[in-house]
């Protein structure tokens, strides 16, 4: 429905432009080449809107490519001259027996006169795209805003003191060393992740070693639950000083281990992290239990998607398959 609303408001537009500057040809009884002519005009200034508008503004402005920019606009000009010269100067004279320019303009001259009715169709798309890039923003920050208020109320509606809570814990785990290390492990990585979940920084970031660390605690507690039937193949690599939000990695290791098979050694929990320059590749594959599900706990796709587009908007790409026999996440961030 929202892609709907956007192309009507496109054709809409299209349509009152057209008519303004083509009015007065009907009224005035403008003649049959030049009418071809407006059409060609503006249909190859329409294509060209749309290359700037579709793919080098989303993919170069917006990412801060510079040098890509400046050849995808020279481009974007090569395409406008070559197209409206096939046209008005090929097609037009071979059909109708007309063209458009004299035989005496030269190349340069021609060039230079398209490049004045293309770099137009350049800098409206720009001031377009920028204004709605804009909107989109202001739209991402109130439903911030939002999340923030909302996260501040439910924070508040379950705060619990956090020495309380660290106290308690090793309280626990001094009476838990005396009759079983195994107990006493398993407080100590719950206090582990109790702890990670209640720290927290000012921009939400954290290093992403830690993050793994908190991943690997995680796994080391699950571990205990059903070892030694338990398998996991967890690699990491080119872990440096990168940050991350935190919290925004387990989610699919919580859904994996909740919904998949993790006592068969012939096909474990596969959990992949590899970063690459600002590339962050994260993937989760399972076998798919068809066990009844606990529904009690665990985190949707739907509220990951929401955080991820609230944290990295435009700058992630999350993909799911499931072949009924094996589910596989793959989210990659570009930090």
């Amino acid at each position: 429905m929202k892609q709907f609303k956007v192309i009507a408001i496109h054709v809409f537009c299209w349509v009152l432009i057209l008519t303004y500057q083509y009015l007065g040809y009907f009224v005035e009884s403008v003649s049959f080449p030049l009418i071809a002519f407006g059409i060609s005009l503006s249909f190859i200034r329409i294509a060209e809107f749309y290359i700037c508008y579709s793919w080098l503004y989303p993919h170069y402005l917006k990412r801060g490519k510079i040098p890509q920019l400046v050849l995808g606009i020279i481009f974007t000009l090569i395409f406008f001259i070559s197209l409206r010269y096939l046209i008005e100067e090929v097609i037009y004279l071979k059909v109708f027996g007309f063209h458009n320019y004299n035989d005496q303009t030269t190349t340069l001259s021609y060039i230079l006169d398209n490049i004045y009715y293309g770099i137009s169709y350049i800098i409206i798309p720009a001031a377009v795209y920028g204004v709605q890039q804009n909107f989109k923003n202001e739209l991402a920050n109130r439903k911030l805003k939002d999340e923030v208020v909302k996260s501040e109320l439910a924070f508040l509606k379950s705060q619990i003191n956090p020495h309380f809570l660290y106290n308690t814990l090793n309280y626990i785990y001094a009476l838990a060393i005396p009759v079983s290390d195994q107990l006493a492990n398993a407080v100590l990585k719950l206090s582990d992740l109790m702890r990670y979940t209640l720290n927290e920084s000012p921009d939400g970031k954290v290093s992403l070693s830690k993050e793994v660390a908190y991943l690997e605690s995680y796994i080391a507690l699950f571990k205990m639950r059903f070892e030694p039937n338990f398998y996991v193949d967890f690699n990491t690599e080119g872990i440096t000083t990168q940050k991350i939000a935190a919290l925004v990695l387990i989610p699919f290791v919580e859904n994996a281990f909740k919904h998949g098979v993790v006592n068969d050694e012939k096909h474990p929990v596969r959990i992949k992290l590899k970063v690459n320059g600002k590339r962050l590749s994260f993937e989760v594959s399972n076998k798919i239990s068809h066990a009844q599900k606990d529904h009690s706990s665990g985190v949707g796709l739907v509220n990951i998607h929401r955080r991820l587009d609230l944290i990295y908007p435009d700058q992630h790409e999350l993909l799911v398959s499931n072949n009924g026999n094996t589910y596989k996440t793959t989210l990659v961030i570009h930090m």
